[in-house]
């Protein structure tokens, strides 16, 4: 049974800084060095230095050691080091956990990074290609003989369920993919910058696993991301307006698999991210009304719907018109399907520029952002919120309650689209992955 309760983490941390390197298909550089320059950019991004950082927080996946880390990037002592577990599912973990740290006292300045080659090293979106002897990996001998390999296959169960029980075609799934690449297009660090697509190109793309089309489909790419989190009394004196920790939480659901929970009563849903949802809106004191942004893991399109729902911004059957209809700004940065694929780190960082008025796609005013980490997994979310408290007293001047940063604040770390970019029917696969008690969507 979760929580019935509000936890006791509310505006006790903030991020500060956000940094990452160019989003390309092959970087020419070790998974280390992203993590350092993500991480460097970052700390540059808040006016700190690597000697005041004495935490450090990334994923169980991330093959770059917290201690590797600190010896490459310069920083010293650390009090707090941490991982987080499966898969992408740990995005907004890295964060919650970096705010228990600062918040306690443990430490007072916080990394979160990831970093990987994940097109032109380790493809995710290839499947399964050894069982590894371990519980979870023996979890897998059910689906495997009967051809389930990849995350695509996982998830077209999931997907062809949906339709089926709401009486929808796989063009409820292309509003989705048709919303982030309109959004990435005007986003010079997307990699599908200056490209969108119709409902049109969406149907005419290839079938990876039915209902999936490839354009409901992330795609692969090298990079990384990285976040500093340190206490709100701090991050007032540094560079950057910080995004205030209003709430964060995970969530596990009954029968909880990876990717595969295919023996619940309804797969229609996803029970974890109904686990996170509560916590966030109990903690956070607000409803799906008080939104302004959504930024929702987007690895395959129809796991955007189903956390509509269970958040409660529609009722069940319904995001398809929701989201057609624009009816709240999504994945402004372009998601993981138009910007890149960071394991949703990049979607946290697109939250802070919406609060601080530099998103590419920025929305008026935004003063509350739900991010969401990966799906059909063990999973995270946060509510990011603008500091109003900061926004009263701070010395940075602005016309609005939050202060807009200046030019030097505008740009996404890192260039624009990647020069080897393809035709918008290009990406591969894609990855694997994945103040009520209950959001009106669910119960």
């Amino acid at each position: 049974m979760s929580l019935h309760r509000p936890d006791a983490l509310s505006g006790r941390a903030a991020i500060a800084g956000i940094g990452a390197t160019e989003f390309s298909k092959d970087s020419g550089r070790s998974e280390l060095k992203l993590a350092v320059e993500a991480v460097h950019a970052a700390l540059d991004d808040a006016g700190l230095d690597p000697a005041d950082v004495d935490g450090l927080v990334t994923f169980t996946m991330d093959t770059t050691p917290e201690i590797t880390l600190a010896q490459a990037a310069g920083i010293g002592e650390l009090t707090f080091f941490s991982r987080v577990h499966y898969g992408g599912g740990a995005a907004c973990a890295t964060v919650q956990q970096a705010a228990l740290a600062v918040a306690t006292g443990i430490a007072e300045v916080v990394v979160c990074y990831r970093a990987f080659n994940e097109r032109s090293g380790r493809r995710f979106g290839s499947g399964v290609q050894e069982r590894q002897p371990s519980a979870e990996g023996a979890a897998l001998g059910w689906n495997l003989p009967f051809g389930l390999l990849t995350p695509a296959s996982w998830v077209a169960m999931a997907a062809q369920r949906y339709l089926h029980t709401y009486g929808l075609t796989s063009e409820a799934f292309g509003h989705v993919a048709v919303t982030d690449r309109r959004h990435a297009a005007r986003n010079p660090a997307a990699y599908f910058y200056g490209r969108p697509i119709t409902l049109a190109d969406h149907a005419a793309s290839r079938w990876i696993a039915e209902p999936l089309r490839l354009l409901d489909c992330c795609q692969e790419t090298d990079g990384g991301q990285a976040l500093v989190v340190t206490t709100p009394e701090r991050a007032r004196d540094l560079r950057r307006p910080p995004a205030l920790i209003t709430a964060a939480a995970q969530g596990a659901g009954r029968a909880q698999e990876q990717m595969t929970s295919f023996y619940r009563d309804d797969l229609t849903g996803l029970p974890e991210m109904n686990v996170v949802a509560r916590q966030l809106w109990r903690t956070s004191r607000l409803t799906p009304a008080d939104i302004d942004v959504a930024i929702l893991y987007d690895h395959f399109t129809p796991f955007v719907l189903m956390q509509l729902e269970e958040f409660g911004f529609c009722a069940p059957g319904e995001a398809a018109g929701f989201v057609a209809a624009d009816a709240l700004p999504l994945n402004t940065h372009g998601g993981q399907l138009g910007e890149a694929y960071l394991h949703g780190m990049n979607g946290i960082a697109e939250a802070v520029r919406q609060l601080r008025g530099t998103s590419p796609n920025q929305t008026p005013d935004a003063t509350h952002v739900l991010v969401t980490a990966g799906t059909g997994v063990p999973t995270s979310g946060l509510v990011l919120s603008r500091d109003q408290a900061g926004a009263q007293a701070g010395p940075t001047p602005g016309p609005t309650p939050g202060p807009m940063a200046g030019p030097a604040d505008s740009p996404p770390a890192g260039p624009t689209a990647d020069p080897m970019a393809g035709p918008a029917d290009s990406p591969p696969a894609g990855p694997t992955d994945g103040s009520t008690d209950s959001p009106p969507g669910r119960p």
